[in-house]
């Protein structure tokens, strides 16, 4: 024991002093506040000033276009498109908005602009001008769109939980974010560390310096500290990101003074229709769009965050130790990396097929499938983190389970890749195949 201490030591200390490891854990705390910062900080600027010039062949939308704070429209009389177009090189326009004659039949007109619109300048213009042809097109049919507007009726589907008694609200689409980006981060850790497993087995084959160590420790004690040291690198990098991410996030917020409910909402599409756009900030489109992110922080508070995790930390660690021992076993089998190839596919197919069959396990997250992609070890890393934002029966039977059976797969594939470690450790210039490996495996 005292041996694969001493080499859990050896592989934790230089990976995490390694440069790549500093900038990795730095740079990636960084990316990943980013995608919540960034947006929040556009979201918070004010868009550049437009002054759009209106040609309007059609007469219909005579002055038709309310202005906004920074969205002004300068309707001309009589004025024929190339001369407008002419007005573009001078620097008070920024656009010209150009309606045709036949705009009820041809439903068309054109933006000409020197510097590209917002997105939320043109919706703005596309949803004047359909409001005001469906306001013609009614007028005419003699459908008072009054009437037609209160017709229009949403459905807002709560969704709740019933289980012991006890009724609670649940959020299926935060649960299916939460989800898959537990089981994303699963796969993407098994795949990077156990990939570095492989990678140090495959320079110390070749460097001949497995011989010296092999020599001091027994080949499946330099195994297990190689696997549990780089292991030990994964969860250190992942709990530095977390650490660091939430005080960038929360920096953040607290520099730029945003709140819960601050954020821009989306107009209903109803209300965009009647001129306003998709995020400006209104009276009657905050009440709905405030309830709904109430409801999105109530939700957040009510997931079970020591519960996920816990249950990452173990999967983690489960799903790495399970995958990192095979890994160990191809790095001892080959000379060099490009003939890891062969070997490799048994092993990333079931990661790739729990990656796969994550969307169809979100949509019945306690049907048998996900049930025994859940618990068989291969899969269960993956699966299971996806399945546990949307609730795990008490008392957590599955879950029990699934990690008893990834315990049990951990032992008997290290046990299964400590037999091939053991021979292929020192064998070089052989091209091994399926039936080599096989008869390592029954070596006594």
């Amino acid at each position: 024991m005292h041996k694969i201490l001493l080499i859990i030591k050896r592989e934790y200390l230089t990976r995490v002093k390694q440069k790549s490891f500093i900038i990795m854990t730095i740079l990636g705390p960084l990316l990943m506040g980013a995608l919540f910062v960034v947006p929040i900080w556009m979201a918070t600027q004010e868009d550049e000033k437009t002054d759009v010039l209106v040609v309007d062949e059609s007469h219909l939308f005579d002055t038709s276009f309310p202005d906004k704070e920074n969205l002004k429209f300068h309707f001309v009389k009589d004025m024929a498109i190339t001369e407008a177009e002419k007005q573009l090189e001078e620097d008070y326009y920024s656009a010209v908005l150009y309606i045709p004659q036949n705009i009820i039949n041809s439903n068309g007109a054109e933006i000409i602009y020197k510097k590209q619109p917002g997105f939320n300048t043109i919706l703005f213009i596309e949803s004047s001008i359909e409001n005001e042809l469906e306001s013609l097109k009614l007028s005419e049919s003699g459908i008072d769109k009054k009437t037609l507007a209160e017709a229009k009726t949403d459905i807002k589907m709560r969704k709740s939980k019933y289980e012991s008694g006890v009724k609670e609200s649940k959020n299926t689409e935060l649960s299916m974010v939460v989800g898959m980006l537990g089981g994303v981060l699963i796969y993407f850790f098994i795949f990077l560390y156990g990939a570095q497993v492989m990678r140090g087995v495959i320079e110390e084959k070749s460097s001949r310096i497995v011989e010296v160590i092999i020599s001091s420790v027994k080949p499946f004690q330099l195994m297990m500290g190689k696997i549990i040291g780089i292991a030990m690198v994964g969860l250190t990098q992942f709990l530095l990101w977390i650490i660091l991410t939430t005080t960038i996030v929360s920096a953040a917020k607290g520099f730029f003074g945003v709140e819960k409910n601050s954020l821009p909402t989306p107009v209903p599409m109803e209300q965009a229709m009647n001129g306003q756009s998709a995020l400006q900030p209104n009276m009657q489109a905050q009440q709905p769009a405030a309830e709904d992110m109430d409801e999105i922080w109530k939700s957040i508070d009510k997931i079970n965050f020591p519960l996920l995790i816990g249950a990452f930390i173990f999967y983690f660690i489960g799903g790495y130790l399970l995958y990192g021992a095979l890994f160990a076993a191809v790095g001892a089998a080959v000379d060099n990396e490009a003939d890891t190839q062969q070997f490799m596919l048994p092993i990333t197919i079931p990661l790739i097929l729990s990656f796969v069959m994550a969307q169809f396990v979100m949509n019945n997250p306690e049907g048998p499938m996900a049930f025994w992609l859940s618990i068989i070890p291969f899969t269960s890393p993956i699966i299971m983190m996806v399945r546990l934002p949307f609730g795990i029966p008490y008392p957590y039977t599955d879950l029990w389970i699934s990690m008893a059976l990834l315990v049990v797969g951990f032992i008997a594939t290290t046990w299964f890749a400590g037999k091939i470690y053991r021979t292929g450790i020192l064998m070089y210039g052989k091209k091994v195949n399926y039936k080599e490996l096989w008869k390592w495996i029954r070596y006594h």
